[in-house]
C-alpha cells in the first residue's frame, strides 16, 4: 500500500476515476447495470461485461459458503450480489459512493448480512483479509506498472487467489485511444491503458512481492463489438 500511495501517477489516476465516476458517469452506469433498454454500443459492452463477470465467478467454487471475498471495485453490485447467492461474505468497495448507494438500494432482501458496500480506497488495510479478491475492470485505467503494484497489493491479503482484468492491447484500441486525445480535457472519460499480454505476463513475474509466491494459473479474453478484456487469475504458488 505505501508504494502506491506514494506513486504520484496512482494517486492522481485514481482522484480521476473517482471524480468520472461519482459525478460524470454514475447515470450512465446505473442504466448500463440494469434491464433497461440500451443503444448498440453499450448492448455490446453490458454483453462483455457479463461474459467476463461469468469467467471470474467461475473460477470459484460454485458453493462459496463461509468464504470471505473482496469485489474490489464493485460499481453497482452485480457480481457482489452474485457471489453472496452463492454463499461468499463479500465485501464490496468502489470509490463512487453514487454507485455503492445504488448497490445497497438494488441489493436483494433475502441477502441480509452477506455484502457489505462500502465506498472509498479499495487497498484500505482496514478491511482486513480475504480468501479471495476480484477486480472486475477496476485497475483498467492504470498503466502496467501502478497497475500490477495494485494487484500485489491484493495479494498481500487475499489466502488463495486473485483475479483482475485488464485492456488488451490491439490495433483497435490503440485507435481509440489516439481519438480520445482529440476530445477537450473536461469532455473525456479516463480512458483504459491498453497492455500487450506479453507485458503483463513479465510484469507479474518480475514483480517482487509477486515473483515465486504467486502464479498465472488461468486467463481468458472476451472480445465483442466494442468491449474487449483479458482476465487473469493468480493463484499462491504451493511452495508460498
Amino acid at each position: 500500500m505505501s508504494s502506491l500511495a506514494s506513486d504520484r501517477r496512482y494517486t492522481e489516476r485514481r482522484a480521476w476515476i473517482e471524480q468520472y465516476f461519482d459525478r460524470t458517469a454514475s447515470a450512465a452506469w446505473a442504466r448500463l447495470t440494469s434491464d433497461a433498454p440500451v443503444g448498440r454500443v453499450r448492448a455490446s459492452v453490458r454483453a462483455g461485461r457479463d461474459r467476463t463477470r461469468a469467467n471470474l465467478v467461475g473460477w470459484l467454487p460454485h458453493d462459496l459458503t463461509g468464504v470471505r471475498i473482496l469485489d474490489a471495485g464493485c460499481g453497482t453490485g452485480v457480481l457482489a450480489v452474485e457471489l453472496a447467492m452463492r454463499g461468499a461474505d463479500v465485501v464490496a468497495i468502489d470509490l463512487s459512493r453514487t454507485l455503492t448507494d445504488l448497490a445497497r438500494e438494488r441489493m436483494p432482501t433475502e441477502l441480509p448480512g452477506r455484502v457489505t458496500f462500502l465506498s472509498g480506497d479499495m487497498h484500505d488495510a482496514a478491511l482486513g483479509d480475504f480468501d479471495h479478491v476480484i477486480a472486475m475492470d477496476s485497475v483498467i485505467h492504470y498503466a502496467a506498472p501502478q497497475l500490477v503494484a495494485s494487484v500485489a497489493a491484493f495479494c498481500n491479503r487475499a489466502k488463495h487467489s486473485v483475479a483482475f482484468t485488464f485492456a488488451p492491447q490491439t490495433p483497435l484500441l490503440a485507435i481509440a485511444k489516439a481519438l480520445g486525445k482529440l476530445f477537450p480535457q473536461g469532455d473525456r472519460s479516463p480512458s483504459i491503458e491498453p497492455i500487450a499480454e506479453s507485458t503483463m505476463r513479465r510484469a507479474v513475474a518480475t514483480h517482487p512481492q509477486l515473483a515465486g509466491s504467486w502464479q498465472w494459473a488461468d486467463d481468458r479474453r472476451v472480445t465483442g463489438g466494442f468491449y474487449i478484456s483479458h482476465s487473469v487469475r493468480l493463484t499462491r504458488a504451493a511452495s508460498a
